[in-house]
């Protein structure tokens, strides 16, 4: 037999996940397996259903079910202020903390030369619209420390630049940190964001 069986496929297709490697998409499967009425199959249902009806914001590029995301619909979310963040994930860990009220914007990914994405492959063309026709009042930059996100929140800063105020998340040492454990750059960040005490 030189074909693969459903359930090697399937395991296959489980370890692509984040956070799932073969052994754990092994594991999972056989779980479902277990548990196929109640797990199993309203999993694949659900799949299906999700696979269906979910849809990019218009808006904002956050995924739901409607053209428009909760977020962008409720006016109590307007209040001028607008985070960028790379991708839905940090989108979600923002809405997680329930720390921010305001709306949000998509990029989708961030600026890279290496992989040649350039603004024009991301969502800030849009976001530069918005700004204009959403009476936005200050734009949040939430983009990860890495060097394209970096690199992507310079950019949006230049292209802002006396236009709106643009701030940024504060970077360093996290609430519980031991600088022992931190890296080079987190103490770097940390210590050129201190503050008077």
């Amino acid at each position: 037999m030189n074909g693969k069986t459903d359930l090697e496929t399937l395991i296959e297709m489980m370890a692509k996940l984040p956070g799932l490697g073969p052994r754990s998409a092994r594991r999972a499967v056989l779980h479902l397996i277990k548990k196929r009425a109640l797990l199993l199959m309203p999993l694949a249902d659900q799949l299906t259903r999700v696979g269906q009806t979910v849809r990019e914001c218009l808006n904002c590029g956050n995924i739901g079910t409607a053209s428009l995301c909760a977020i962008c619909e409720s006016d109590k979310r307007a209040n001028g202020e607008l985070c960028v963040v790379e991708d839905v994930a940090d989108l979600w860990a923002m809405e997680r903390a329930s720390v921010f009220k305001g709306r949000y914007h998509v990029l989708g990914g961030a600026l890279s030369a290496l992989d040649a994405v350039g603004p024009e492959e991301l969502r800030i063309p849009k976001l530069l619209d918005r700004i204009a026709a959403e009476n936005v009042s200050e734009v949040i930059l939430a983009l990860n420390a890495t060097v394209d996100g970096q690199t992507t929140a310079h950019y949006i800063a230049e292209q802002l630049e006396g236009r709106i105020a643009v701030t940024s998340l504060a970077q360093g040492v996290p609430v519980g940190g031991e600088l022992d454990y931190l890296d080079d750059g987190t103490i770097g960040a940390a210590l050129k964001a201190r503050k008077a005490v």
